[in-house]
């Protein structure tokens, strides 16, 4: 053998340690970039808020224990995190209980004294089966209810230990449970806040000594990178008028730039009116004519024509209003009101006398006006005056659901049996096939009072 060769031998043998060590290291600055929020052992970095239910630690677990009349009770981190991924592992055996997870929260505000506030990941074991959704905690209530994502609501298991995982980076926040993608959702509030864990208020002696486990929790704060979500996944984005990368991705697109009426124009006309509708501020505004319908303006709709799409829009009412948005309008009935189409119903049910006609309350917000009922669940009717997220989905089978904020209030067939002697039995009975067009317009409806729209976004389905 070769001087030279030896050498060489010699050389890599006396690396192959080094090299053996290299490779080995890397693993623990990765560990280190995740830091413990729970030490296994006592409560400490933690502080309790709220009501009066107590958390011990057992066997290396955080225990919440329910207290009768007690509010709902926190123990929430001393320090405030931002940007953060969040991994824990939760327990809750008694399936009328309830728990959730608080990010970004905050405590004691003059619209909310002593109390906890801010986004929650949803523990949930009861027949619903919400858990992973997020909920705005004192505030604005259910943000993402999974009605939105029904896939998802096996993922949790009663009496055994789930591993939830909750993402927020900027205004971003994704969660999962047991590593099923459940909830995603877009906020532009909050940047920063305590994370906190939940111990449900109960009222009835008969409800407390119920318990929720918490262990395994861990949060990392540098080196983040977003975690990919399934491609038909719904965004709920409360950044007005905006898409994020995701939904730009996977097919999204805004209908209305907050800016100008580029891409609608009136129903009787090939232009955009020129009095009656109003753009400014991020919104489209129809503007009051003492109620007359369709006697200002008029409606307004898309220039494009869609057949099966996801439809999502914000709008706003003033007191007493009423409109309307419609879709596949088609414009080939003749009346001298709104134009003809399947509507979801834009109205104040409390002040408008629309809502008390119609049969079995079909003419109330978010029904399909004159024909079906929304079943619409009181909370998650905002205010007169606050913002409210409509939607449509219409698939390529002529299956329709309608939304209110997230909750699922109606769904039919277009064309089928039933959906036709509903039909039979409206104001819609004289129109030929009314609503079963193979695709029409987006409609605004002008009913002469003040709405606001924005955020109008679709998505086209195949």
């Amino acid at each position: 053998m070769s001087f030279f060769r030896k050498s060489l031998l010699l050389a890599a043998g006396a690396a192959a340690p080094l090299l053996f060590s290299f490779h080995a290291r890397p693993a623990a600055p990765a560990a280190e970039t995740w830091q413990n929020l729970f030490d296994g052992k006592t409560l400490t970095g933690w502080k309790r808020l709220g009501g009066t239910a107590d958390y011990k630690v057992e066997n290396g677990a955080i225990v919440g224990t329910t207290v009768a009349n007690s509010g709902n009770t926190f123990l929430v981190t001393d320090k405030e995190y931002g940007d953060f991924d969040l991994e824990l592992d939760v327990k809750i055996d008694d399936p009328t209980n309830n728990s959730g997870v608080q990010t970004r929260s905050h405590f004691d505000s003059a619209e909310q004294p002593g109390k906890v506030y801010g986004r929650q990941v949803e523990v949930d074991p009861s027949a619903r089966s919400w858990s992973g959704g997020i909920y705005d905690e004192a505030r604005r209530q259910w943000l993402y209810p999974l009605d939105l994502h029904p896939q998802a609501k096996t993922a949790f298991k009663v009496g055994a230990y789930n591993h939830l995982k909750v993402e927020c980076l900027g205004n971003e926040m994704k969660t999962w449970v047991n590593g099923v993608p459940v909830a995603y959702v877009v906020d532009p509030i909050d940047p920063k806040g305590f994370i906190g864990l939940q111990v449900h208020a109960v009222s009835e002696a008969a409800q407390a000594g119920h318990k929720v486990y918490f262990k395994n929790i861990r949060i990392k704060t540098t080196d983040l990178k977003p975690s990919a979500f399934p491609a038909d996944s719904y965004v709920v984005n409360f950044v007005p008028n905006y898409l994020n990368a995701y939904e730009k991705q996977h097919g999204w697109k805004l209908l209305f730039d907050g800016k100008t009426s580029q891409g609608w124009r009136s129903a009787k006309g090939t232009a955009f009116p020129a009095k009656g509708w109003e753009v400014d501020n991020g919104t489209m505004t129809v503007l009051p004519s003492e109620g007359k319908e369709a006697a200002n303006g008029g409606d307004i709709v898309t220039n494009a024509e869609y057949s099966a799409f996801d439809l999502s829009f914000e709008f706003k009412l003033t007191p007493g209003a009423n409109s309307g948005v419609k879709y596949f309008v088609t414009l080939a009935e003749k009346t001298d009101m709104s134009a003809i189409g399947l509507e979801y119903q834009v109205l104040d049910d409390a002040l408008h006398p629309d809502a008390k006609l119609g049969r079995d309350g079909d003419r109330t917000l978010a029904s399909l006006y004159d024909l079906k009922t929304a079943n619409k669940p009181p909370r998650f009717v905002h205010p007169i005056g606050e913002w409210n997220v409509g939607r449509v989905v219409v698939y390529p089978n002529n299956h329709v659901e309608h939304y209110l904020n997230g909750a699922k209030v109606l769904e039919y067939e277009r064309g089928s049996p039933e959906f036709r002697a509903l039909v039979a039995e409206s104001k819609y009975h004289i129109w030929p096939n009314f609503g079963e067009a193979k695709a029409g317009h987006l409609l605004l409806q002008d009913h002469g009072n003040r709405v606001s729209f924005r955020s109008i976004k679709l998505k086209e389905l195949k």
